[in-house]
């Protein structure tokens, strides 16, 4: 199924596939490699000595015996080669080559001591961080028994990678087969005004009795996804809420990183899936009817799917990636009967309390909405919560913001979910009108105001129809809690009309009159 053409990264992204398939026929790479481009939006910045990534491979490789390509697989298997400015992964790990700082798993520390470079040297600096990993590797090998004729042999090298992942049997294979496919297939990385290549070959990894296929259980609650469990610290047995949310993830690391995280008792978080980048396969870890840690407030309703990759670079969401996810979803959607929606399909963004920014601006909610089968946005305007939008950011909640100004009459411009200059004025008009401060920025105060705008019904207990959806998106917003918008005034919502009575200071009767309507009209 085509992507909306609304996306113009789709764009981009077919017209350097046609530069990539040229650039892998004059290198000599298999038409099955990994490819990824570092170019707009998203630009990559190996470290603050703008490091040659090719040179530091060469350099590593040599001074430690370890096959270059050998290096160059893990770096694209942990980070696509992005050093993500040294700010750690979800497990704490840095860099290019994601050397780990955990109690589990300590690639970092055993780098500083093999190397004699500084923990800040090795988090910040590409070229450092590679030669570091090079040091584990080759010492990993050495404690393996390889000999200098076996280290030449890329195939030896397998339980030294398998070792590197920090995980052991069947996930350390899991790791270790994701690096051996790359070499296999070959890839070609854009990054940094350069090109890393590795050609693809014939590889016969000696596994030493590790294997992936140890991995043979199939997931108890959706059969195409594996079955390896989290570790019982890691998330709670049992539901305290009926499910009703799905939230979207990204893990911030790779997945076989992931995996192995959410099996470490000091890890303290959990998903229910982990979905990897460049094939969508599935590994179930929590089940459905037990709690996985990996939403707040939202954990005891809410059903967690992790994706590979990193927020800031859109290579990691991939076709397999998108549509393996969303039949998941859809599967999740239909056994728990959550409706396929925007109110209730969440990016861990959108969940309130919540302070992540995941899955990013480059996750294509309408692409994935439209692979669930589910109604994109619902109604367009209802979500759990609402958070600040303003000049630059882009989503479903600006297309909410768009649409309810135009609604107001006041021209925020093509309802396209960007929050441009025309936008700003829009809003900046509406808060003028409104009484409250003209920033142009879109707080709980506008939120409120937006949501509430029309007339004033007296709404009470036993009341339905529209305007109660429209008092429950505005009790949404002022309030800073989830108020279900569903258009019965019920018990919840009379219990939200109090609250937000009593906040006011007004007649405190649970029934939105003229004077309950002003006050959220005014976004007080």
């Amino acid at each position: 199924m085509p992507r909306p053409a609304t996306s113009g990264r789709r764009l981009r992204t077919l017209v350097l596939a046609g530069i990539t398939v040229t650039a892998l026929a004059t290198t000599g790479l298999p038409a099955g490699a990994a490819v990824l481009d570092g170019t707009a939006p998203h630009t990559r910045t190996q470290s603050a000595q703008d490091t040659s990534l090719n040179s530091a491979f060469a350099k590593a490789a040599e001074r430690f015996g370890v096959p270059r390509d050998l290096l160059a697989a893990v770096g694209y298997g942990e980070t696509h080669l992005d050093g993500h400015q040294g700010k750690p992964s979800q497990a704490n790990g840095y860099g290019v080559m994601h050397l780990v700082s955990n109690p589990g798993h300590r690639t970092l520390h055993e780098a500083a001591e093999l190397t004699g470079l500084s923990t800040a040297e090795l988090r910040r600096d590409s070229e450092a961080n590679i030669l570091g990993a090079a040091a584990v590797l080759r010492s990993y090998a050495d404690k393996a028994g390889l000999s200098a004729a076996e280290r030449g042999d890329l195939d030896a090298w397998y339980p030294a990678v398998a070792r590197y992942s920090g995980s052991k049997g069947a996930t350390a294979a899991l790791y270790a087969d994701t690096v051996y496919d790359f070499l296999a297939k070959g890839l070609l990385a854009r990054t940094g005004g350069e090109e890393v290549t590795v050609v693809g070959r014939s590889v016969h990894p000696d596994k030493g009795g590790l294997s992936a296929e140890d991995v043979t259980a199939q997931s108890p609650d959706y059969p195409p996804a594996l079955w390896v469990p989290a570790s019982t610290s890691n998330y709670a047995a049992g539901r305290s809420a009926a499910i009703d949310t799905v939230v979207i993830h990204v893990t911030q690391g790779s997945y076989a990183g992931t995996v192995s995280w959410f099996q470490n008792p000091e890890a303290q978080v959990s998903a229910h899936y982990v979905v990897r980048s460049s094939d969508g396969e599935i590994t179930q870890m929590v089940r459905d009817g037990d709690t996985a840690w990996h939403a707040r407030d939202a954990n005891s309703h809410a059903l967690g799917i992790e994706h590979e990759g990193f927020v800031d670079d859109p290579s990691w969401f991939t076709d397999a990636m998108y549509r393996s996810s969303a039949a998941l979803t859809k599967h999740l959607c239909d056994t728990h009967g959550i409706p396929k929606d925007r109110a209730h399909i969440l990016g861990h963004v959108e969940v309130p309390g919540n302070d992540h920014t995941d899955p990013g601006p480059h996750w294509n909610w309408d692409y994935y909405m439209q692979l669930v089968g589910g109604t994109g946005v619902g109604d367009e305007l209802s979500f759990p919560s609402y958070t600040t939008q303003q000049d630059g950011a882009s989503g479903a909640q600006v297309k909410a913001v768009q649409k309810l100004l135009k609604a107001q009459d006041f021209d925020a411009g093509e309802v396209d979910g960007k929050f441009g200059p025309t936008t700003v004025s829009a809003v900046k008009a509406f808060q003028k009108s409104r009484g409250l401060t003209a920033d142009g920025v879109v707080g709980a105060k506008t939120w409120t105001a937006l949501l509430s705008a029309g007339t004033k019904p007296t709404l009470k207990n036993g009341s339905s129809g529209e305007d109660v959806k429209r008092l429950q998106r505005a009790l949404t917003a002022a309030l800073g809690s989830t108020v279900k918008v569903d258009g019965s005034f019920g018990a919840t919502t009379e219990t939200a009309v109090r609250s937000f009575q009593k906040a006011r200071g007004l007649s405190v009767d649970g029934i939105a009159g003229a004077a309950t309507w002003t006050a959220l009209q005014s976004g007080s």
